[in-house]
Order: structure tokens, then sequence, then C-alpha cells
């Protein structure tokens, strides 16, 4: 039998959220996840010359590239 019933672990200050609230949440989260991949995916196609005029290094490159979407 369990110490913890429902109402003990309800967050009482939590704000009530809407589910089209929590929808444009979802919807903005995969748009920044989308934008961050296709970046990567972009800089990672860049020209040696490219990156040496905006000062990035191959290896900036790849630690950049070589994270999950997710991360910033």
């Amino acid at each position: 039998m369990s110490i913890f019933t429902h109402e003990s672990m309800t967050n009482h200050h939590a704000p009530h959220v809407h589910v089209s609230g929590l929808l444009n949440q979802v919807s903005d989260t995969l748009h920044v996840w989308w934008e961050r991949y296709e970046r990567r995916r972009e800089l990672s196609q860049w020209s040696d010359r490219d990156l040496h005029d905006i000062g990035v290094s191959r290896s900036d490159v790849a630690f950049e590239t070589e994270k999950p979407f997710w991360r910033a």
C-alpha cells in the first residue's frame, strides 16, 4: 500500500492549463526543434571558407551538429 495518495501528489500550485494552450506549447516546441535541426543540417554543409569568414571551426560545427535536436 502506497503512503502517497492522488491528492497528496497533485500540484495545487500549478496553473490550470487549457488544452488549446497545451497544443500551442507543443506546436511551438516542435517548431523550435525543427528549426534547430534544419539550421544544424545547413551548418554542416558550409564550406571551410564560409566557416572561416564567421570564425567557426570544423570542430565547432561537429560539436553543434552532434547535439540532439532537443538540446540548445
